[in-house]
């Protein structure tokens, strides 16, 4: 008989880390899906804004091979709580995107809080690393999350996860069964080709056709649970949407949710005129389609474009209310509600926000080979002062810059920590120097972008002549240019302190100049303290007198 086998491995702590985790995310996530026909090199994207207030640490699960009877120690504060069998072999893992280019992300919408099941043994993190880990396709992957949760149940809030692999791109949605309860309630969609969706905290698949098994997946109980419940009467003739059923939207929500739905879908389909009344919570107003064609093929570079929005150019403009200050800095500090005289009130909450941990965009390519073709575009903090650096899933090391690092000290050494000052000091005089930190962003971003098909083409010649070296060549790469584009973030850093220093700002020629403030605001200023502040010209004085 084959002796049973237990993981005790760094293994181990990797899903106790992962049982955390979610502890310390908050429910601001965004995340944008690509279908192939929607973009212009025929790939896929998820990008994914984890907002949180942790200091990430992107990792590597090698890929690993087990024998029949080993079992798998899930973790949670430190604790095992429970051994489930493990497969026979696990896939590579790069952050969230594995070596047969699945790339999953997410965004957590809460839903109705009773059907939270505490006892339920996954939480959505260390579920999508498991789905990473055991299944080459999205199709696949919701196989595995289906049979996990019905098995061992779920224990997370309502999610939208983000699943794409080299051909497909779905949306699922998922929510417990409540305290005692049994699995999971969910539904599944593949977003059709030429078309892109957009989550944002708040469910977003509402009615669907549960005859379309080729497109559409769902758990058994997803209408009768819902009828159980009391959130579904089918005798009231109306469709069943799991929207509605299971996270019916309030006003709050959908100003926090929407808005962000909404600007996406306007700035990559102009052409519908999309309105911003259901984001407001205009009587009457409809909810946002799951998915729409964008006017233009996207690019990597266009995911990460919508990523940094603070609605500029609409009412809504973050850079324009009385809270951005003389130099418009977008930033809203929490609480995002607030009360003034006993009214309720909240800040905008935009796609780009000082709350980002981490942002990916995740590229998977049918026609280029897996150690190649899969790349996972990361950038730490906040995706408007940001960059990018691509790590490709060949890899088997990242760089310490990464790596390292805890919110509890400041550190030179982390490269989230470089991200971290430069958008912090930049609220000091945001729209002055926003411009130094685009410009560097852009030759950062630029250069990755420019070098990716000269990177491709010598690993493609390495896999026809020594494919053994294609490992080592990307770990170079991929580490070089991260320690590179950090080691300019650090030098912004410095040029920011310097040139902005005492209220001035040094020149080209490194002398200093008196800005001062906006006509603008001075009118603001005049406009609130009256004429306390005001000099009297000569001819009033001797009037006076």
């Amino acid at each position: 008989m084959q002796k049973k086998t237990t993981i005790t491995t760094a293994m181990s702590l990797i899903f106790t880390l992962m049982a955390i985790m979610p502890l310390q995310l908050s429910e601001a996530c965004t995340s944008i899906l690509v279908t192939r026909k929607a973009s212009k090199n025929g790939a896929t994207y998820i990008s994914y804004s984890c907002d949180g207030s942790f200091h990430p640490h992107p990792s590597i699960l090698p890929a690993a091979d087990y024998t029949p009877g080993t079992m798998l120690e899930i973790r949670r504060r430190g604790g095992i709580i429970k051994e489930i069998p493990q497969v026979l072999h696990t896939y590579k893992v790069v952050g969230l995107m594995n070596e047969h280019q699945l790339a999953i992300g997410e965004t957590t919408f809460g839903g109705r809080k009773a059907l939270v099941n505490p006892d339920g043994l996954f939480h959505y993190y260390p579920l999508m690393r498991i789905m990473l880990q055991r299944a080459r396709t999205a199709r696949e992957a919701i196989d595995v999350m289906a049979e996990l949760v019905e098995e061992y149940g779920y224990g997370s809030e309502g999610e939208s996860i983000s699943i794409a692999d080299k051909e497909e791109v779905w949306l699922l949605e998922i929510v417990g069964t409540g305290q005692d309860g049994k699995g999971a309630v969910w539904v599944a969609v593949k977003i059709p080709d030429g078309m892109i969706c957009a989550t944002a905290n708040m469910a977003r698949i509402r009615e669907f056709d549960m005859d379309d098994h080729k497109n559409i997946r769902y758990s058994e109980n997803v209408i009768s649970f819902a009828i159980e419940k009391g959130f579904y009467d089918p005798k009231l003739g109306r469709s069943f949407s799991f929207a509605d059923a299971y996270c019916p939207a309030t006003q709050e929500q959908i100003r926090y949710s929407a808005r962000r739905i909404w600007s996406i879908f306007r700035r990559l389909s102009p052409s519908l005129n999309l309105s911003s009344d259901w984001s407001s919570y205009t009587q009457g107003a409809k909810p946002y389609p799951l998915y729409i064609k964008p006017d233009n093929k996207l690019n990597v570079q266009d995911v990460i474009a919508m990523h940094r929005d603070h609605y500029e150019g609409t009412e809504f403009d973050m850079t324009k209310d009385y809270t951005a200050g003389p130099f418009g800095a977008p930033d809203k500090w929490r609480p995002l509600k607030w009360t003034v005289d006993e009214k309720m009130y909240a800040w905008e909450r935009p796609i780009a926000t000082q709350q980002a941990a981490f942002v990916h965009v995740t590229e998977s390519r049918k026609n280029v080979p897996d150690e190649v073709g899969g790349v996972y575009w990361y950038g730490f903090d906040n995706p408007y002062t940001n960059f990018f650096v691509p790590f490709y899933t060949s890899i088997t090391e990242l760089p310490t810059c990464f790596t390292t690092g805890s919110m509890r000290q400041f550190s030179r050494d982390s490269g989230w920590w470089a991200l971290n000052f430069v958008a912090n000091y930049a609220n000091l005089r945001w729209s002055y120097m926003i411009k130094d930190i685009q410009a560097v962003q852009k030759e950062i971003e630029t250069t990755a972008f420019a070098l990716q098909p000269a990177i491709e083409a010598t690993a493609m010649e390495l896999m026809k002549s020594d494919p053994t070296l294609i490992t080592t060549y990307m770990n170079n790469y991929c580490i070089s240019n991260a320690e590179t584009s950090v080691k300019k973030w650090w030098e912004l850093a410095d040029l920011l302190v310097r040139k902005y220093n005492d209220g001035y700002i040094q020149n080209d020629t490194r002398r200093t100049e008196s800005i001062g403030y906006p006509e603008e605001w001075l009118r603001k200023e005049v406009e609130a303290t009256g004429t306390r502040k005001r000099l009297k010209e000569e001819k009033e004085i001797k009037r006076e007198l």
